[in-house]
């Protein structure tokens, strides 16, 4: 078993495909085992979606701002801005962990998958992660 504690650089907020980010950090992987994903954020989530069409992107966004909008009269954890309350929610809505099986030294996602960094906040600094193989 190994694992790796990496910062992903300050996005925009959005979806945002990092797969590429991800197996950058991993080195070499097993010939079989399974990767655990962990993003030590209440903020932002992870998940694994469409990778190929951009505009996937972009309809989650408007997508869940229409479910989760900012500056609902009755939140009252508001102090980090209208922002941040809806962050948390939409975290919590998505998730913080991805597993994903690892194949002949490889991430062995479908044909368009993609690893997805979820970023909630209007402002928000480098995500942390956290990556456990598992051989």
């Amino acid at each position: 078993m190994q694992q790796r504690e990496f910062t992903l650089p300050a996005k925009r907020r959005g979806y945002h495909i990092i797969t590429n980010e991800v197996i950058s950090q991993l080195g070499e992987l097993p010939k079989m085992g399974m990767l655990y994903l962990f993003i030590k954020h209440t903020s932002a989530a992870i998940t694994i979606n469409e990778a190929a069409d951009p505009d996937v992107l972009t309809d989650f966004e408007s997508i869940f701002n229409k479910i989760v909008p900012e500056n609902m009269p009755f939140l009252t954890h508001t102090i980090e801005g209208p922002d941040d309350m809806p962050a948390h929610i939409k975290a919590a809505m998505i998730g913080n962990t991805v597993t994903i099986p690892i194949t002949n030294n490889q991430l062995n996602l479908g044909t368009w998958q993609g690893i997805y960094l979820c970023e909630f906040r209007n402002s928000a600094n480098g995500r942390k992660l956290v990556a456990t193989i598992i051989e």
